[in-house]
């Protein structure tokens, strides 16, 4: 028993330092960022790496970036007004498509999202072309409404949503129908609260994955005071060229949103996968 409990506390320690070490692995190139966007360009390439800079330079790094000249705070607020719209509409669509799958009834129901979850399967390169044909002749061309109509549905977030409805007991549903609720208010006041967590989770991974997203906006925008955070990114790296230092000060102001949007929602985001893979 005794040497039972020694090998596991061995293989305990030697899984916990190899996890710390790719743990570590991962923050690395983070912490880098962090260093350069705070130093001289003259200070970046040091060696030994100077991981706490000698003279810091954090400020006029920022105040360059975020002069008028980059129009870094207009990229801001347009990658905030999609991201947030974007999240907002996949969230609820997910959810209303969740529900019908879950808890309502109808002749092949499960055939039909077998079949919708198959379409997880396709590429989203294979798409973009006959997304954009019809962003054209539906003149969203070149607008943040056709850019977050095409972000607006997910296959993920409707599995998801409808794996954490399918754990919610049918009982509230039906108690609900007895006492007169329609499918309204059993969606908004039964269904809806029971998986906070999930919606949760998807909000944040939408969030996440839009603040991102180099590729459709990239196809769906070409103006420049319409361009999001990741556009503003490429076009900041091409015009100021090989100064590490303000790239990275652009690259840090790009990621300050999402740690935020971690920290506060990240309590949520393991119960709301662990509730989504129940198997309905």
């Amino acid at each position: 028993m005794k040497n039972t409990t020694k090998k596991f506390s061995v293989s305990k320690i030697i899984l916990t330092i190899i996890f710390w070490a790719i743990g570590i692995t991962m923050l690395v190139p983070l912490v880098w960022m962090i260093s350069t966007a705070c130093k001289v360009e003259a200070d970046v390439f040091n060696f030994p790496i100077e991981w706490i800079p000698k003279r810091w330079n954090l400020v006029q790094n920022m105040q360059e970036v975020w002069g008028g000249r980059y129009n870094f705070g207009l990229y801001y607020i347009n990658s905030i007004k999609v991201a947030v719209l974007a999240t907002f509409f996949q969230v609820f669509v997910s959810a209303l498509g969740a529900y019908g799958f879950s808890k309502i009834q109808f002749k092949g129901r499960d055939a039909l999202f077998l079949a919708y979850l198959a379409t997880m399967m396709i590429p989203p390169q294979v798409t973009i072309v006959s997304q954009f044909i019809i962003t054209r002749q539906l003149g969203l061309y070149n607008t943040h409404a056709g850019l977050i109509a095409m972000l607006a549905f997910s296959v993920y977030g409707v599995f998801l949503l409808r794996q954490a409805m399918m754990a919610v007991p049918d009982s509230l549903s039906e108690s609900a129908k007895i006492d007169g609720a329609g499918h309204v208010r059993i969606f908004f006041q039964i269904i809806l609260p029971m998986v906070k967590p999930s919606l949760a989770t998807l909000a944040t991974l939408k969030f996440v994955w839009t603040w991102n997203d180099y590729q459709h906006p990239l196809v769906f925008l070409s103006s420049r005071e319409l361009y999001t955070i990741q556009l503003g990114m490429k076009q900041f790296a091409s015009e100021s060229g090989s100064y590490y230092a303000l790239t990275m000060a652009a690259a840090v102001s790009a990621i300050i949103p999402l740690v935020i949007v971690f920290l506060l929602c990240q309590r949520f985001v393991v119960d709301g996968i662990a509730t989504g893979a129940v198997k309905g």
